[in-house]
């Protein structure tokens, strides 16, 4: 488990120290936003998806907690503007109160979705899902980017940005330790955040497909994008 929380605290830090590096080219992020949502939303369907259904002895209750998840994580938008599937606008932080809110949504957010990584499965063993830790880290890395792109503001570095990545950095580690607690404490409640981050996976892949495809044409480079996403994750599920 040290490992697993070592590859997403340095993989989201690193995404989010690229911002100093490269700047924003929202033109060119487009490609790796759709093969990581291609992931995701493959993941989701091959993965989480049975996972939950063959743990939970009531698959319609989990039905309805997957559709809270995917209404939860709009809700969280209204907060994010979208950064948690790479997106941003500009101005968004204003004052900070709206720094405040953004940061505490997607730690949130990333909190729930490092609780996936902790249960246990007919599938896999506790904590070696690695199709699941790659799609994570496929979505955590752009919305890093995204996060600092907002809070940099044109500026040089400053203390207070690298104070907010790290806790956003943190936040999935956090949420895998956490749910070790829960499942000590309740295998039913576990499988209920598990149901919720399904429906919020939902959302933030299909919304990255609405987004990187103006007139609902995604084009060549976009589609060949989608397809090897989604052939990776099968790749990944189905050998390791």
């Amino acid at each position: 488990m040290t490992l697993i929380i070592l590859i997403l605290f340095i993989s989201t830090l690193c995404g989010g120290m690229l911002v100093y590096f490269t700047g924003y080219q929202h033109r060119t992020i487009k490609e790796p936003l759709i093969f990581a949502g291609s992931f995701l939303f493959t993941i989701t369907i091959i993965h989480i998806l049975p996972e939950l259904f063959s743990l939970s002895d009531k698959p319609m209750k989990m039905g309805l907690f997957i559709l809270v998840g995917f209404y939860f994580q709009q809700f969280l938008e209204y907060f994010t503007s979208g950064v948690e599937h790479g997106h941003f606008h500009e101005g968004k932080l204003e004052s900070t109160q709206s720094r405040v809110g953004l940061v505490l949504a997607l730690i949130v957010h990333s909190v729930l979705e490092g609780a996936l990584l902790t249960h246990e499965s007919p599938f896999h063993d506790q904590h070696e899902s690695y199709s699941l830790l790659l799609g994570i880290i496929f979505h955590k890395v752009p919305a890093a980017f995204a996060l600092m792109t907002i809070i940099r503001q044109n500026r040089s570095f400053h203390i207070r940005d690298g104070l907010t990545l790290m806790l956003f950095s943190i936040a999935s580690p956090i949420g895998l330790l956490l749910s070790d607690v829960v499942l000590s404490i309740s295998y039913d409640h576990l499988l209920v955040i598990f149901a919720v981050v399904s429906g919020s996976f939902f959302h933030i892949s299909t919304t990255i497909f609405v987004e990187t495809s103006p007139n609902h044409h995604l084009g060549v480079r976009r589609t060949i994008a989608s397809l090897i996403g989604a052939a990776l994750a099968i790749l990944t599920e189905y050998s390791f």
